[in-house]
């Protein structure tokens, strides 16, 4: 790991290690708890794919005529995540997104996707992803995260937008939380074994390998760039701030 990349690790670790021990996780005690959680963290879920393929808009070419862009290395990155979370595989091997094995989890625990599915329909009716999001039926702190997550997502340059991806998305689910699916999973088996296998393929997949790719992903775009490492590190902290802002509502 090259020592920009442990120094901005270096600089997060505050604002990761707080969002680590949110009080929100041990709220999570049994299945309704859980339904209740997922009820928010599904639009976590959900925006992440599109912070996701804006990296892949900015980083290959996505429009005709093809022509390459950027860096060979940085289009294998982006767009190996990219199959990994559009079209991973679910407890039956089928194919299918992340976001979609959540919904099938949320599904089989019983658990409401009321708001999601609302916020989905407005923006298929049309509306900006903004307006969507201001005229949603959600607590202010979710509308807050959303938000942040859009603005990097449209207006951030490529570094600042893989730091967000790399550092406030990835790799934050603590052994408490696993501890607590495992004892739901022991009384539930029937309501939340896809969850289970969601939350055990995220750690097997975003954060083993895709860490790893996500990682080089950042220090080719940063470079040497002591001005970029900086803004990566300022939009890391304030990613894992908001990310916190969601737990308090969630809580």
């Amino acid at each position: 790991m090259n020592k920009h990349t442990t120094q901005l690790q270096e600089k997060i670790n505050k604002a990761r290690t707080h969002l680590l021990a949110h009080p929100v996780y041990a709220q999570i005690n049994d299945i309704e708890g859980l339904k209740k959680f997922t009820q928010f963290h599904v639009f976590a879920v959900w925006d992440f794919m599109s912070l996701l393929k804006s990296l892949q808009i900015g980083l290959t070419c996505v429009s005709l005529p093809w022509v390459p862009v950027g860096s060979a290395n940085t289009r294998f990155l982006i767009n190996e995540i990219v199959a990994g979370e559009e079209s991973d595989v679910d407890e039956l091997g089928n194919r299918i997104s992340h976001f979609e094995l959540y919904l099938k989890a949320m599904e089989q625990m019983g658990a409401s996707a009321e708001l999601i599915n609302a916020l989905m329909a407005e923006i298929k009716l049309g509306k900006s992803i903004a307006q969507a999001i201001d005229d949603a039926n959600l607590p202010s702190k979710v509308k807050q995260f959303l938000h942040f997550t859009f603005d990097i997502a449209q207006n951030a340059p490529l570094h600042v937008k893989a730091a967000v991806f790399t550092f406030g998305r990835e790799d934050l689910i603590p052994d408490m939380f696993t501890q607590i699916l495992n004892e739901i999973y022991t009384t539930h088996p029937e309501k939340v074994s896809v969850f289970k296998y969601y939350i055990e393929r995220h750690i097997e997949v975003d954060g083993g390998h895709h860490s790893q790719l996500a990682l080089e992903m950042v220090a080719e775009l940063c470079g040497n760039a002591e001005k970029k490492w900086q803004e990566a590190t300022d939009a890391s902290i304030k990613s894992l701030e908001v990310r916190a802002a969601l737990w308090d509502a969630i809580v």
